[in-house]
């Protein structure tokens, strides 16, 4: 059976167009409760939200769908996402649901899910939640309905289990940290837990209205937090987005790190205090920068498809313990289920600490290769195989290019875009053979 609903990372769109609307919230709803009580009665579903201002429709939507087909709810309220995964999973819960579209604008909304053990949910579920939905609606007896309540100190309990994965002999004392919440989900937690643990904090993005998340902030905008940053000759610069599953730092002369270079500094930090990583799992997309880095410490990679659950599935396959995407996506699979932007954060600084080493001199010990990467906007249902034209120049391009680089051509797993990525020494010529392939792409569509 095909998706028809589910993309890589749950269901996301434009509020108000289906599915992303309150009528189908609620019958997905219903439907997850359907799935989750037929084989447990005692069904408990988490759910949780960034602060976008629809995030208050489909909350109550799920809410009802849920007590509707028997599942008892727990509202969270704004937490990031990975909270979410780490408090279904010490809640003993069936599920966790998250109300986000992550890095995108307040206009977009969609849900996330978790099983039990705070991971993403198996296809045969995300499958069987779709049958449901073709099901007719019908609520259980009054006796059998769910019920709903609210945790009130989600927070704390988050926070507290961040700070527990920091080092116990370390401190961030002494660091000057600017933190971009992008007005979205970590504007609560963040603070509290890098001033726990020492450090002096700025704060930008922090002061959500519901229609502020991601607007020039935030982990896909680091301009502001790059101007924080010197202005206010900061240490380290930390940007989440919009849910807090992704991060990005900026290193005191301004300059962005992505997630390939924070994956590096984490793996070789474990090396260097004699925990080495048997691998660590990148993407498609990853930089072979990261890679040749690597391998100079005799670590290696295993390139995943992009998206984290594939990440996940792979490292879980190797049974590694460290993993991630250049958009800040990194999973410390000792530590947690999913991508954690404040606990790989947290990772980064205990680097720099044990070392006595700044962020600049820990990334520089990685050369990342120029990459060219354009997003060419397709219709919906838009099929890249069956594009004779963007086929043609991808046999050229990669004649082209031969053994000195990297083509990567492939559909978004969540917005109607063909990503063209060309990797190589040569920067102007990485942009010259993106623009062909795109080119391409833009005739024929």
């Amino acid at each position: 059976m095909k998706r028809q609903f589910f993309g890589t990372d749950g269901i996301r769109g434009q509020v108000g167009q289906y599915p992303v609307t309150a009528d189908f919230m609620l019958k997905l709803g219903w439907a997850t409760g359907k799935v989750f009580t037929a084989s447990n009665q005692q069904t408990h579903v988490l759910i949780g939200k960034d602060t976008r201002v629809s995030g208050y429709m489909f909350e109550s939507a799920l809410e009802s769908g849920l007590v509707a087909a028997g599942a008892r709810v727990t509202l969270l309220g704004p937490m990031p996402t990975p909270a979410v995964a780490m408090l279904t999973r010490s809640q003993k819960a069936s599920a966790g649901i998250v109300i986000s579209a992550s890095h995108n604008a307040y206009p977009d909304n969609g849900v996330k899910f978790f099983d039990g053990a705070g991971s993403k949910l198996s296809d045969e579920l995300e499958l069987e939640i779709e049958r449901m939905l073709s099901e007719p609606m019908e609520t259980v007896p009054s006796a059998d309905l769910g019920k709903a309540s609210r945790m009130v100190d989600a927070p704390g309990r988050y926070v507290e289990f961040c700070k527990n994965t920091f080092p116990g002999k370390l401190s961030l004392n002494g660091l000057k940290l600017v933190l971009d919440c992008a007005h979205g989900a970590t504007y609560q937690v963040a603070p509290q837990v890098f001033t726990e643990l020492g450090a002096d904090v700025v704060l930008i993005g922090a002061a959500p209205d519901g229609y502020n998340i991601n607007h020039e902030v935030g982990s896909t905008s680091p301009a502001a937090l790059q101007a924080k940053v010197l202005g206010e000759a900061a240490d380290v610069g930390i940007a989440f987005d919009g849910d807090g599953d992704r991060v990005q730092l900026v290193a005191a002369d301004g300059s962005v790190v992505d997630g390939d270079e924070l994956l590096y500094i984490i793996a070789n930090d474990r090396l260097q205090n004699g925990e080495p990583p048997e691998g660590v799992v990148g993407t498609l997309m990853s930089n072979l920068g990261m890679e040749q880095a690597l391998a100079d410490k005799g670590i290696a990679l295993q390139r995943a498809q992009v998206g984290d659950r594939y990440v996940l599935e792979c490292m879980s396959e190797r049974g590694w313990l460290l993993g991630g995407e250049a958009s800040g996506h990194i999973i410390c699979g000792d530590l947690t289920t999913t991508g954690d932007g404040i606990i790989a954060a947290l990772q980064v600084l205990a680097a720099m600490v044990r070392s006595g080493d700044s962020l600049l001199a820990l990334k520089g010990a990685m050369r990342k290769l120029p990459q060219t990467l354009i997003n060419v906007t397709v219709p919906e249902g838009f099929v890249l195989e069956d594009c004779e034209a963007a086929e043609t120049e991808r046999r050229r391009v990669e004649d082209i290019l031969g053994s000195r680089g990297r083509l990567v051509l492939r559909p978004s797993g969540t917005e109607p875009l063909i990503r063209v990525m060309i990797e190589g020494a040569d920067a102007a010529e990485n942009h010259r053979l993106a623009e062909g392939i795109a080119g391409a792409i833009r005739g024929a569509v």
